[in-house]
């Protein structure tokens, strides 16, 4: 996966929901400047973070990277990926609402990659993701309009996310027909606790075609942390929502995961990317950190060696 054009740096994406959001001014900036210290140069967005927030309309988080990576003269160091296709004209409450298939038509792509660009304060994108898949529409459809963002050179490679392994093979398929540029790279949900969006199917297209999988949720939406274990821990954080169906599954993976803690002295979210990097197809999982505290824990995984009784125990953990 060296050779993609999205790659590069430490094997960890900085997840930048966050940004704008619960990681904002100075400390944000910590965060940032830590992560690009450490070795990390890929950064993944999305025009729609965050417009779950009230008072937010999305974008918040690519402004925020732009401003970052204008005052501190890295963006050719960089890798930068965002997406689009899940903005609505009426601003939504809940991610879950955020669908409308008139976002793939070609003047609405871009003209959000137009203001991605703007945002980011850069002229062009290293991966741009069609954020979820409408399967009213022809695959056809989306792979037209996405290759079309490529044809200036403001976007430099594609990928989707939320495709299943079907829809995936369509739009290779179509790919392959028309010359259109391809999808290079997938993000779909995985991780010790949720594995049905990146199964067996997509694994073996992603592992065959050379397609870098990097799995957002890696840490479960902190579930994985282990800092959600009571009832209070899940009301009193503001992504304590988000965890509440990985905790009906999770606690025999939380059992084990504190077992090989006890171990190796490693932490519960450098055990969970570790497991995840050692799955086909992966180069590299996203995982967002609020401050340097978080970052050095996520950061830990690169040194953390998993044996393989250890890393049969986390897979067989999740009933």
């Amino acid at each position: 996966m060296s050779d993609h054009p999205a790659i590069a740096g430490i094997p960890l994406v900085l997840g930048g929901n966050v940004f704008g959001w619960t990681a904002k001014g100075d400390e944000g900036f910590a965060v940032l400047d830590a992560f690009y210290e450490a070795g990390g140069r890929m950064i993944d967005t999305a025009d729609v973070y965050s417009a779950w927030i009230p008072g937010h309309v999305g974008g918040e988080s690519e402004s925020y990277l732009g401003e970052w990576l204008s005052s501190r003269g890295v963006r050719s160091e960089m890798r930068i990926h965002t997406k689009t296709g899940m903005l609505t004209k009426k601003q939504p409450t809940t991610p879950g609402s955020m669908g409308d298939p008139d976002l793939y038509q070609p003047q609405a792509v871009l003209d959000h990659l137009t203001a991605s660009l703007e945002r980011l304060q850069t002229d062009y994108i290293d991966l741009y993701y069609a954020h979820r898949d409408y399967e009213e529409l022809d695959i056809a459809q989306i792979v037209e309009v996405f290759d079309a963002t490529t044809k200036d050179g403001k976007v430099r490679s594609l990928g989707a996310s939320n495709f299943n392994a079907d829809r995936l093979t369509a739009a290779l398929a179509v790919a392959d027909k028309t010359g259109a540029e391809p999808f290079r790279a997938l993000q779909n949900e995985y991780n010790l606790v949720s594995r049905k969006a990146y199964g067996p199917e997509l694994q073996a297209l992603c592992t065959s075609r050379g397609i870098a999988m990097l799995p957002f949720f890696g840490l479960a939406a902190g579930y994985l942390t282990g800092k959600y274990r009571t009832p209070e821990d899940f009301e009193n954080n503001v992504r304590g929502y988000r965890t509440k169906d990985y905790a009906e599954v999770g606690a025999p993976v939380l059992a084990a995961m504190d077992d090989i803690s006890a171990e190796t002295g490693a932490s519960l979210p450098a055990i969970a990317l570790a497991w995840l990097v050692h799955q086909p197809g992966i180069p590299a999982p996203i995982a967002s950190a609020r401050n340097v505290e978080q970052l050095e824990q996520l950061l830990e995984f690169t040194r953390v060696e998993l044996g393989k009784e250890q890393m049969e125990r986390l897979t067989a953990a999740l009933a």
